[in-house]
């Protein structure tokens, strides 16, 4: 916040400079309207009374008046234009009120006027700072602290600036010398600790936040930031109720809200996340990223209010390079290659740039006579969908030529999974309360020669570990279906239908081809001996059963519209999907209703332990698939359980992952390339039980002859893979 300055107290005791003087007093004890009445009485008197202006003004400034505030300032330097106060208050309130260009042309002139006048110096740079001119906001910080080294708000700000370039040890170093000068000023542990929080130092992060907090019990700032660090720790409860008492402590304060909305994304709590992200964005309208987080929550809950509109508008500003959704909430409202490269560009350059904390790592530098070091870096090494698919690829790694590295910071977990991944690995190792920086050096001392990021953008992800440079190669691999944008990202692992040729141009990272799906599958997956019923699933004894296993927010008004055609050409037909949340669920009934379709003709499918999941696709016909964002994981399962999927291919990386698949399995006649396809295709199957049974007899027959479940094949074909990247 800038520093306003009043005038001196007037010298010349005219019956109207009478008046200023003693409203000035009135003033100086926050009795602004009693001293406003006096600065008009003056006036009356003297309609030039320079004192009287600008007094005015700063009455009205500090009413958070601000146009009032420029036209009595502006008066007053008309009067007088050689007085610097009256420059630098109208740059104060310029700055107060958003105008922080305007400000500084103020605040130079005060300069001009009287180069001593260190305030505005002080100003200058705060406006500097918020006008996003970080380098400029340095230079003024630095010339202040010439004259006045021990300011200990000018050496906190310095270190904000310094963070905002990235110059990360200096800022560090800056809040040091604040905490030095004053150790009772809460703001440098506060500013100290969110710098440790987003290096991934959460202990250090921790202690410095804890302390701004003894300092300064109602810091709402030190709260939120707080938060931050305690989700990450994975201590829940905790984290909430800081959020919660930065909220209490200042409502008009966005960031909390943010961190809460995520905070109930992250546990499936839509509509709970929904609210907290919309009162952030109606405290903040251009909050960074918050509209995509809002619209990836509303499809979560099928909540198509405005959705159109609303993509459109994400969409105009993600082209524009606008800081509008993390990657990942864009994928299932884009199936453009193109914007979900500029969106994890704008994402990158933003939260996870190049660093200079490690010294450059150069290629070729594995001995030849060492095995190579791979390191699988995830938080999902437990019962998670990643962990499904690649238990086997991990056992089967070749120990003659790879020796085999787990980097977990996910929770702590003791489960089948997790037992499974810690003993198929040489080396498993807890990097949960190790720092970005820190795992990304234990990284280099182990002499990883390819690091393999099996999260991308997904939850939980810590993309700074790879920004450090872990190792001279670094791999994006099946945790998140498309570019990184990273530059520090080497391969993307894909097929040629994932990334058909002239594709690659939307991809940051050089694609890394399998021979036939980028996807691995655990060909040992148990299906349950369960043999469900249709009355046990709430399924009707006759009729037949369209089913879609995927994730709500893939359902978007073009798929369910599609949905309700093709039930309407089959009679008695249902459409049995899976319930996330209620919310979605009611959603979901309205827009068959209003669709004109009995919404009993819609059943839910709550969630259930894999085995057992996938033995109830014994009692589905045909499974269908969504777009932009297809079945992942969801299609293998559904094709391991012995269950076609009809897919309608899009363009970008998530719409065409049914798509290889299918291929690799040896059904591309299931594979559709548009809406009207798509639908003729799923009718003419339902009305064909011969030729849908034809289908189901091949795919059953493909499972044990075809490339998708033959896991020795996949970890051999990965394996050439990773071998021509290190001899590149």
């Amino acid at each position: 916040m800038a520093k306003k300055s009043l005038t001196q107290k007037p010298i010349m005791q005219s019956p109207a400079q009478a008046l200023v003087v003693e409203g000035l007093e009135l003033q100086k004890n926050n009795q602004l309207f009693e001293a406003a009445q006096l600065y008009f009485e003056a006036l009356k008197i003297e309609p030039n009374n320079f004192d009287a202006l600008h007094l005015l003004g700063a009455v009205a400034a500090q009413n958070k008046d601000f146009e009032q505030a420029f036209i009595y300032f502006g008066r007053a330097i008309e009067v007088n234009p050689l007085i610097a106060a009256a420059y630098s208050n109208m740059g104060t309130a310029l700055h107060d009120s958003g105008r922080p260009n305007e400000a500084i042309t103020f605040f130079k002139k005060a300069i001009e006027l009287q180069p001593s006048f260190i305030e505005a110096l002080y100003n200058m740079a705060g406006s500097y700072q918020l006008a996003g001119n970080a380098e400029k906001a340095l230079e003024c910080y630095e010339e202040f602290l010439k004259i006045e080294p021990k300011r200990i708000e000018a050496l906190n700000n310095r270190g904000n600036v310094l963070q905002r370039l990235r110059r990360y040890r200096d800022a560090i170093q800056a809040y040091d010398k604040a905490i030095e000068v004053d150790p009772s000023y809460p703001g440098p542990f506060n500013n100290r600790g969110n710098l440790y929080y987003l290096q991934g130092r959460y202990k250090e992060a921790l202690q410095d936040l804890n302390r701004a907090l003894e300092i300064k019990p109602d810091y709402a700032h030190a709260y939120n930031n707080r938060g931050n660090v305690l989700k990450m720790l994975n201590k829940n409860e905790e984290a909430l109720a800081d959020f919660q008492k930065a909220i209490e402590l200042d409502k008009c304060y966005a960031e909390p809200y943010h961190n809460q909305g995520n905070f109930w994304l992250d546990f499936m709590k839509y509509d709970d996340a929904l609210i907290y992200f919309e009162k952030a964005l109606e405290i903040k309208p251009d909050y960074e990223y918050v509209v995509g987080a809002r619209l990836y929550t509303k499809l979560q809950l099928c909540n198509w209010e405005n959705l159109e509109q609303q993509t459109a508008q994400f969409i105009t500003k993600a082209v524009l390079g606008e800081r509008v959704a993390a990657p990942f909430h864009a994928i299932p409202l884009v199936d453009s290659g193109l914007i979900q490269k500029q969106i994890a560009q704008t994402w990158i350059a933003d939260k996870h740039p190049t660093t200079q904390e490690l010294p450059p790592l150069e290629r070729g530098t594995t001995p030849k006579d060492r095995k190579i070091r791979l390191g699988y870096y995830s938080a999902d090494f437990h019962n998670h969908a990643t962990m499904y698919l690649m238990a086997k690829l991990f056992e089967m790694h070749d120990r003659s030529v790879f020796e085999l590295f787990a980097f977990s910071f996910g929770p702590v977990a003791d489960d089948a999974m997790r037992r499974r991944a810690m003993a198929a690995f040489d080396h498993f190792i807890d990097v949960r309360e190790h720092s970005d920086l820190e795992i990304a050096k234990l990284s280099r001392e182990l002499g990883i020669d390819i690091a393999v990021d099996l999260k991308g953008f997904t939850p939980f992800a810590r993309t700074n570990i790879f920004a450090h440079r872990a190792a001279p190669i670094q791999v994006n691999y099946l945790g998140y279906p498309g570019t990184m944008g990273a530059p520090y990202i080497d391969y993307i692992i894909a097929d040629p239908i994932l990334v058909p040729p002239g594709s690659e141009l939307f991809y940051a990272e050089k694609v890394a081809y399998m021979p036939h799906s980028y996807q691995v599958n655990d060909d040992e997956r148990v299906i349950a001996d369960t043999v469900y019923t249709r009355a046990q699933m709430g399924l009707p004894e006759t009729g037949f059963v369209f089913c879609c296993f995927n994730n709500n927010y893939k359902i978007l008004p073009p798929t369910l519209e599609g949905w309700v055609r093709i039930l309407n050409a089959i009679p008695g037909s249902v459409l049995w999907l899976l319930e996330d949340n209620l919310t979605a669920g009611q959603n979901l009934r309205q827009a068959f209703m209003a669709a004109g379709l009995d919404p009993n003709r819609l059943i839910f499918a709550k969630r259930l332990p894999l085995a057992e999941h996938l033995a109830r696709h014994r009692l589905a016909d045909l499974f269908l698939d969504t777009l932009p964002c297809n079945a992942h994981t969801t299609t293998s399962d559904a094709l391991w359980a012995g269950l076609p999927v009809l897919t309608l291919m899009g363009e970008a990386f998530a719409g065409r992952v049914s798509a290889s698949l299918l291929n690799a399995i040896g059904l591309p006649e299931l594979i559709t390339s548009s809406q009207a396809q798509y639908e003729q295709k799923a009718i003419e199957l339902a009305q064909n039980p011969e030729k849908l049974g034809q289908i189901k007899a091949t795919l059953i027959a493909n499972r044990a002859t075809h490339p998708l479940f033959n896991t020795a094949q996949y970890t051999k074909d990965l394996e050439v893979l990773y071998r021509g990247m290190v001899g590149d």
